[in-house]
């Protein structure tokens, strides 16, 4: 008995180990045309939620002050995940779009995918968050 209860605190000590590794990922947004309005950013962890801002796995927005801006987002778990962004010209909280539905503010993606007749596929913007990752997206 007296051998398990030695034992014990050094393989609880090992479990620890197999746990997910916190992560930061930092997207650097390049080419943006206006210093003014806001970026709004979503990061998606499944395909099932990709493009769903309610269900991402975060989302937020960032004061453009600069052409190019760069924001991080902490305290995530190594995986697969993707992002969507759109410059908010005029901070209406929305992705302005013509009669026809097409968006008439800049957007992009992780991978700087894009769509054929709409917007990417999220495994066409998944990239692999592991420790700290850096991503750039055109804009």
């Amino acid at each position: 008995m007296k051998s398990i209860t030695i034992f014990l605190p050094f393989i609880l000590l090992n479990l620890n180990g197999f746990s997910q590794d916190i992560c930061r990922l930092v997207v650097k947004v390049e080419n943006i045309k206006e210093v003014k309005g806001s970026l709004k950013y979503a990061v998606y962890d499944h395909r099932e939620k990709f493009l769903k801002v309610k269900d991402a796995f975060t989302f937020g927005n960032v004061e453009i002050v600069h052409n190019t801006m760069t924001f991080v987002v902490d305290s995530m778990k190594s995986g697969d995940y993707a992002v969507s962004i759109f410059h908010d010209e005029n901070n209406n909280g929305e992705l302005d779009t013509n009669f026809i539905g097409v968006p008439t503010e800049p957007y992009a993606f992780s991978n700087n995918a894009k769509g054929r007749f709409g917007p990417p596929r999220f495994e066409d913007c998944q990239f692999e968050l592991e420790e700290t990752t850096q991503i750039i997206i055109e804009l």
